[in-house]
């Protein structure tokens, strides 16, 4: 299998915790609360890791939360490569009041970072980049990262022939539309993502595959996925353009569907097997991810499952 390195910059411990009712101005009492590594590159890992695929965590990580993440991280079998961060590692909380569903996600914004070390980490991650491997850049940036640090590791990792997979938002998503830096081979965004990038509405599955194939045009991609929900998974080359639908049994949590998504395309890609069939595997995940707890991630079994059912469409 090809190898696999995931990149995490702004890592975080997820708490997880449930309530009878949230309301202000009252003393809440919670559920024990689950504990989990988390950050987009670091669910990647743990997903591949479910699915029976094996990567390497790049991670910063820095004082004790840091260290609860390494911790953790072993416990689970994944390979990790540890950065010294600037300061410490964050935490998040997630509540879901249990009267309605209804879940509050509680984002802390990390360590901020100076010029200096954002060159560190950078030159330290290009001599990780494994040889005709893939590098997954997933997740947010933490405070004093530069809008243009995607577009600056594209072109850091491109002496090692890796392909880049990026799934990233807000302005450094922006930000690659005047880069002029090597494309990605693969970039990833939600349906709210591409509508701001776009600076317009993307109501129909033909929209959001327009736009996508405009983005690999301008030279920012050479794929460009949109996640459009329930609606299915849109992948635009400069050529085709494909839609994959996987229908979830219930829906319990939303949250890391995005992360399983990006596990599964990218576990599939390692293996060999074509884009669009690696669209089939990264709809199944979401789906499977959406019927877990909390920060539960998607289940092996289960996407295989969903898999047998993902319908695929040229569109």
């Amino acid at each position: 299998m090809t190898a696999i390195l995931t990149i995490t910059l702004n890592p975080t411990v997820d708490l997880s915790i449930t309530a009878d009712h949230v309301a202000p101005e009252r003393k809440l009492r919670c559920s024990n609360p689950l504990t989990d590594p988390g950050g987009g590159g670091i669910n990647v890992s743990r997903a591949i890791s479910a699915m029976g695929g094996h990567s390497t965590a790049f991670v910063a990580l820095g004082g004790p939360t840091g260290d609860k993440v390494m911790h953790l991280l072993s416990e689970q079998g994944i390979g990790l490569q540890p950065f010294p961060a600037p300061g410490e590692t964050r935490q998040s909380l997630t509540v879901t009041d249990e009267s309605t569903g209804e879940q509050y996600r509680f984002v802390m914004p990390g360590p901020s970072w100076s010029p200096r070390e954002v060159t560190r980490v950078l030159d330290r991650i290009g001599r990780a980049a494994p040889e005709n491997g893939i590098v997954v850049l997933s997740g947010s940036q933490p405070p004093g990262f530069p809008d243009d640090f995607p577009a600056r590791l594209a072109t850091r990792i491109a002496r090692t022939r890796a392909r880049f997979f990026l799934d990233t938002s807000g302005r450094a998503l922006h930000a690659l539309l005047h880069s002029g830096a090597k494309p990605a081979d693969v970039l990833r965004m939600d349906d709210l993502e591409a509508e701001e990038l776009a600076g317009h509405a993307l109501p129909g599955r033909e929209d959001s595959a327009d736009f996508a194939q405009s983005l690999v045009n301008r030279g920012l991609a050479h794929a460009v996925i949109v996640a459009r929900g329930a609606d299915g998974n849109v992948l635009a080359t400069a050529a085709r353009r494909w839609v994959a639908r996987s229908v979830p049994d219930h829906v319990v949590s939303k949250v890391g569907a995005g992360d399983s998504f990006v596990a599964a395309f990218v576990l599939a890609q390692a293996r060999g097997l074509s884009q669009p069939e690696a669209l089939q595997w990264g709809s199944s995940a979401a789906a499977a991810a959406v019927m877990t707890p909390a920060t539960d991630l998607c289940d092996g079994a289960t996407v295989k499952r969903l898999l047998r059912h993902c319908s695929l469409e040229e569109i």
